[in-house]
């Protein structure tokens, strides 16, 4: 069995699983698994592979990640094949180093130091891994976590590897997530010739005042966890570049990361209220990415924080700063949640790296939460 941090990385790093593939991370992972004693359960649904794994029993502590990566783009933009591993300067350089296959081998390291040294540990120690992170959400931690549920069983700590770190190991760690909605809307115009505006209704024209109006609708100011509510457009199109024709449609895509201060059905009441008071003709269409969580402090949180202090001697930051993260389905299951993993400067970039003492520090982070929660 690998017992370098450095080694295990590595070889996640070499398989190009591309999300939602895994191709064989997993594998790796349940085999390293198997071997300290915890029980498999795979949950793998169309392209996406998941697995349950448990040892002990009692107070629950998770690790959850995903082994599915975003591509690396062209590899000639890479100074080395981004799923060839390469260590210069004391840096590893590979899609997934820091996102996050470098913090699943800090995981597995851990446990294993962990379990060697207190093979009797009260509670249980168990495992939530994904390759459905990077793309849909749709077939990984969601459907875990439904069939966790329907089994009636419980994760009542969770440490979730995502990089959340700035410039140190453990500098910021999350704990919690906005929300996040998005709305489709088209506004509808009549087409026709650019030269006779009179005989159409172009909706860019009809939607301009309208959009302004929509960023600037007042929703909430945050609180002590979460920042005010932000909108943003992500897309607008409208005609197909001919420059002697109006358009029938405008597409706008607006994005909503939103607190607790406010409900996903507040958002769309408050939106359609600005539409229904101009006179635009209109169809608009909803996706719910996922509704914001907190983790107040707690054990959880003071225990996170007390094992970066022993480490490191930082004290973090709590943030909940940020896209979304598969806490927003854990938190179905009342587990309190922490996100902690390596710096986030190069991740989905070219060149991602990690530092190799920063892989061993979170290792060490890992093993000393372990420690403080279970023994």
């Amino acid at each position: 069995m690998i017992c370098s941090v450095t080694e295990l990385a590595k070889e996640l790093i070499r398989i190009p699983s591309i999300s939602p593939k895994d191709l064989g991370c997993q594998d790796i992972m349940i085999n390293f698994l198997s071997n300290l004693g915890f029980q498999i359960k795979t949950i793998n649904i169309n392209q996406t592979k998941n697995f349950w794994a448990t040892r002990g029993i009692g107070k629950t502590l998770t690790f959850a990640g995903h082994t599915d990566v975003v591509s690396p783009g062209e590899y000639k933009n890479w100074s080395n094949n981004p799923f060839d591993p390469t260590v210069q300067d004391g840096l590893l350089f590979g899609r997934g180093a820091s996102d996050m296959k470098g913090a699943l081998a800090a995981m597995l390291i851990a446990s294993k130091r962990f379990i060697t040294k207190y093979s009797n540990y009260k509670g249980r120690l168990s495992f939530l891994i994904t390759s459905d992170e990077e793309s849909s959400a749709i077939d990984g931690t969601k459907k875990v976590v439904d069939y966790l549920i329907s089994k009636k069983d419980i994760i009542d700590y969770c440490i979730i590897g995502e990089p959340t770190s700035y410039t140190n190991i453990g500098d910021c760690i999350k704990n919690g997530r906005r929300g996040s909605l998005t709305a489709d809307l088209k506004i509808f115009g009549v087409q026709g010739h650019i030269a006779y505006p009179h005989l159409a209704d172009n909706p860019i024209h009809k939607g301009l005042p309208i959009i302004l109006k929509l960023l600037s609708m007042p929703l909430d100011q945050g609180n002590s966890f979460f920042a005010p509510t932000s909108i943003n457009i992500s897309n607008i199109h409208a005609g197909d570049g001919s420059n002697n024709m109006i358009p029938n449609t405008l597409f706008i895509q607006f994005n909503f990361r939103f607190s607790n201060e406010i409900s996903e059905n507040q958002i769309k009441l408050k939106f359609i209220e600005i539409l229904d008071q101009n006179d635009v003709n209109y169809s608009i269409k909803w996706n719910l990415s996922g509704l914001p969580f907190i983790t107040k402090t707690g054990l959880l949180t003071n225990t996170v924080m007390e094992s970066i202090l022993n480490i490191t001697k930082l004290k973090p930051i709590l943030s909940t700063e940020g896209g979304t993260s598969d806490g927003r389905f854990i938190t179905k299951l009342n587990a309190q949640i922490i996100e902690l993993g390596l710096l986030n400067k190069t991740i989905h970039k070219v060149d991602e790296h990690v530092k190799i003492s920063d892989l061993k520090i979170l290792t060490l982070i890992y093993e000393n939460i372990m420690t403080k929660l279970l023994i």
